[in-house]
Formats: C-alpha cells, structure tokens, sequence
C-alpha cells in the first residue's frame, strides 16, 4: 500500500519551517527517558508554551480554547497527516505566530521549547502519547476516552503519579459550575435517595458504506504513524479519518466516543470512584450492514451496589426515514437522575433541571468555566487537585466504556424470547430493553433475523480492575501492541 514518508528535510522545506524560529531540535530518545530531561522552572509571568498534537477534528477546539487563555502560547503542531498540518502552519504564519510543525510527536517531544502537550488523535494514541509526553517531563491535556483500554489507562496514571506531571482529561463537563452545583445538591438528599442513573447517548450515525476490499491511504498520511499502536493492517472502509471510531482495533464505538461524557457524569452523580462490580451489555449494529464493528444500539449495566448505572446508545433515528431522535424528558446527550422525590435531567455540558414526581420543574443549574484554563491554573501550581478532570477521573469513566464494550464483544446474538428471560428479574433492565426493542422496531429491523448480542455478565474486582469470571475478558483489558508503539509495562 502506498505511503508518503516525507524525510525530515523535505518536511521543512514543504511546510515553510526552515528559517528562524521554526526549527526542529535534534532527537533526545524521549521513550527511553528516565527522567524529566525537559522540565524547567516557570515563574507565574511565564508563558506556558503548548504543543497541539492532532487537529484534524477535535483538536480544532484545542487550539481555539488554548489560544483564548492569557499566558499561553501554541508553538508547536504535531499531525500525522502532512496536508493538515501544513494547513494549520500557514494559519499560524498568517498571523505572525511562531510555530513549529511535527509529523511525528517523537520528534516534538524531543524539543527543549515545549512545556505541555494537548492531545486529540484517535482514542488508540491517547494513552501512548501521553505516556510519553509525561516521561518527558511534560503536561498533558488528553481528550476523552483517556485509553483505548483499561490497562493502557491505569498505566498512564501511574506515569503521571511517578512522574508528578499534570494530567487533565478532556471532559469539559468536570469544568460546569451548574453540573458540579447540581451534584452537590444531589448528593446532599434534596431529592431523597438517588435510586438510578442514566447516561444517554442518542446520535444519529448513518451507515459508513460497505466497501469490497483495501482503500487508498492519502498521500499526505504517514500510515504507519498513525495507525502507531494498533496492528498496521489494510484499510478497509471508505473514509480514513473520524470513521475509525466504528471498527474495534482504533475506536470504542459511540459508548466512547460521545458516551464518556456522560458515563463520566452519570459516574459523578453517583459518587463511585472505582469500576463497577457487575457489568452486562446487550446491543449490536443494526438497520444497516457496513464496515463499522462497533455497535450502533447498545444497553449497558453497570450495577454498582448503591445504585446502578444505565447506558443507552442509539444511532438509528426514532424511526425508519427520520432524521430526529428519541429523547427521555427531552434528553438525547444527556443523563437523567432518578431519586425517591424527583428527578434530575443534564441535558447539556452545563445545564441541569430539576423535577418533582409530578414534573413540576423545582429548579435549574447552569454555568461553565474553561477547561482549559483550569489545566493551565493546575500547570502554574503544580497541583493536580486543582484539576477539575484530574487523570484517574477520565481512567475510571474511560474504563466503564471499555467493560460495557468487553461484556458485548464477549456476546452471541440471541432471540427476542430468550433475552427477555435473560432479564426479567431485573425491571430497570428489562425496561430498557423493551424500549430498545421498540425503538429498533420502529427502524424496521427484525429482531428475529438480526437477533441482539446478548453480552457476558462480568464480575470484576473493582480495586484490581481485573474481571474474576472469565479469562478471555481478562485478555481483552489490554492488547498487543506493535512495536515500537508499545505503552511501557514500568512507566
């Protein structure tokens, strides 16, 4: 399969970044660093100087929120995919702002003028990347999820433990002073007893077509950079970028893609600080047959012994040829409280409202501060408690969508009758379920032909984050990596 390598000198020359203050500094073997060779001293007057790594999508926002912080200076553009970069190099130019372009986030790392990094590349770099940011001495802002598995993730916070760098997860949602107040107010009792939580992920995700064997790479992509970690096979679907959310060896399905924001809220309301102990999934990809592997439609438990935690996933429209979604109390990205007096609906990143059991509205929270500026305020303290999403936040909301997504891939399709007595002794579930199976009905999908995954019921020691019933789940907390993109075993 064709690639483009582009040496370092063509890139220089291509991307306009050989004279002055656009330079590469020679190589420091950031991944066999033993200590932070690049950390420096920064008085509270010093620019913190930010190294944005991916900005093809997500990382767009990062480099508008961390251009709008005072004391903060991008200086160095990292991706994977000349054409981009460049792109975003000559915006920079543009504005007569110093910044250098990296394809490769070693050669970025090896660099003496960077003090943090941001990262939004796909979900299977996140970990690795940040790994090695930290093991250079570097902050790390990292979009959400945090891993592309459970074990990768643990790892990097024992890095950013070890290492005592700041680590910040990207669930803006930690940053919304009317979600933290609501919570609080939760908590307190005033509306009796929380009795369950509900994340909602409902996003409509058409069909990403059905190909009939290898694509074409872009030429501007350096493959095997950016497939790193994961194994360095043929692409197989029409579209490289944002698509590998939808196949497993890069992506987490919409459960973690869109769905950490609100697992990671759901998580918060319930005050859990560690992965739950019983796990069941039931969903699959339906209404349309493609290249994707992830599910489209998915229901997840995790029953924690206080209250458990439900997880809805819906890609289909409410029904056959619309283009609008279900919702529940007008919630389609959301997460609904459920307490013994009420109920709480988090239709958004900041806005929480309040009802009585009658749906009389009680009251409302709302209001938000930057994300981003709350991980620089943490990087000028040096105190990860000033973080609103430290790291071991964004590990264990990250790791309740890998364990939902472990109990369905570990699945088998089962028919509509058998499922419901799978579930019956259980209401809530059974509830959902029902409302998923009406849901897909309305889509015209027969669930007699194309039956649900019914997905294994996993146990899991919650302080061990290791499941206790089943060894192939066991394998599936990690996975083979490709060298030399291997996440460190000591970190």
């Amino acid at each position: 399969m064709p690639t483009q390598k582009l040496d370092r000198r063509q890139f220089l020359k291509k991307s306009s970044l050989a004279a002055g203050a656009f330079s590469l500094l020679p190589g420091l073997g950031v991944c066999k660093s033993t200590g932070n060779v690049h950390a420096r001293v920064r008085g509270a007057n010093d620019d913190i100087r930010i190294g944005v790594v991916g900005f093809h999508g997500r990382g767009q926002d990062h480099l508008k929120g961390f251009h709008e912080v005072k004391g903060v200076r991008i200086v160095a553009l990292c991706d994977v995919d000349s054409k981009v970069l460049n792109a975003e190099v000559k915006k920079f130019e543009k504005r007569n702002e110093p910044v250098a372009g990296f394809q490769d986030i070693r050669r970025l790392l090896d660099s003496d003028d960077i003090d943090a990094i941001s990262i939004a590349t796909p979900n299977h770099w996140h970990s690795l990347a940040a790994i090695w940011a930290v093991q250079s001495g570097r902050d790390v802002y990292v979009e959400k999820p945090v891993s592309h598995n459970v074990w990768e993730g643990r790892q990097l916070v024992k890095a950013a433990r070890k290492r005592g760098q700041i680590v910040q997860t990207g669930t803006q949602c930690r940053s919304s002073t009317g979600i933290r107040e609501a919570i609080q107010w939760l908590q307190e009792g005033n509306l009796g007893k929380i009795k369950l939580v509900r994340g909602l992920c409902y996003k409509l995700r058409p069909s990403i077509g059905k190909t009939t064997g290898p694509q074409p790479v872009p030429e501007s992509v350096d493959y095997d950079l950016w497939t790193g970690p994961a194994p360095l096979e043929p692409l197989r679907r029409a579209r490289l970028h944002y698509d590998w959310h939808w196949v497993w060896p890069t992506g987490n399905g919409d459960l973690g893609n869109q769905g950490i924001h609100q697992m990671d809220i759901a998580r918060w309301v319930l005050g859990e600080k560690e992965l739950s102990p019983r796990i069941l999934s039931i969903g699959g990809r339906l209404g349309y047959e493609d290249d994707g592997t992830t599910p489209n439609t998915l229901l997840v438990l995790h029953d924690y012994p206080a209250a458990p935690l439900f997880f809805e996933v819906r890609g289909l429209p409410s029904k056959e040829g619309s283009d609008t979604m279900d919702n529940i109390h007008g919630a389609k990205i959301g997460v609904v409280v459920e307490c013994e007096h009420g109920y709480a609906v988090i239709p958004s990143y900041t806005k929480v409202n309040v009802f009585d059991n009658d749906d009389k509205p009680i009251r409302t929270f709302d209001g938000s501060e930057s994300h981003y500026a709350n991980f620089i305020k943490a990087v000028r303290s040096r105190k990860s408690s000033d973080l609103n999403a430290d790291i071991l936040e964004g590990h264990i909301s990250s790791s309740l969508c890998h364990t939902g997504n472990i109990s369905y891939r570990l699945g088998h399709p089962t028919q509509p009758e058998a499922l419901l007595e799978a579930v019956r002794d259980n209401h809530e579930l059974a509830e959902s379920l029902d409302r998923m199976e009406n849901h897909l009905k309305a889509n015209a999908v027969d669930l007699a032909k194309t039956p649900l995954t019914l997905g294994a019921l996993l146990k899991m020691d919650p302080k061990g984050e290791r499941f206790t019933n089943d060894h192939a789940a066991n394998r599936m907390l990690t996975r083979k990596y490709r060298k030399p993109f291997v996440v460190p075993e000591i970190v």
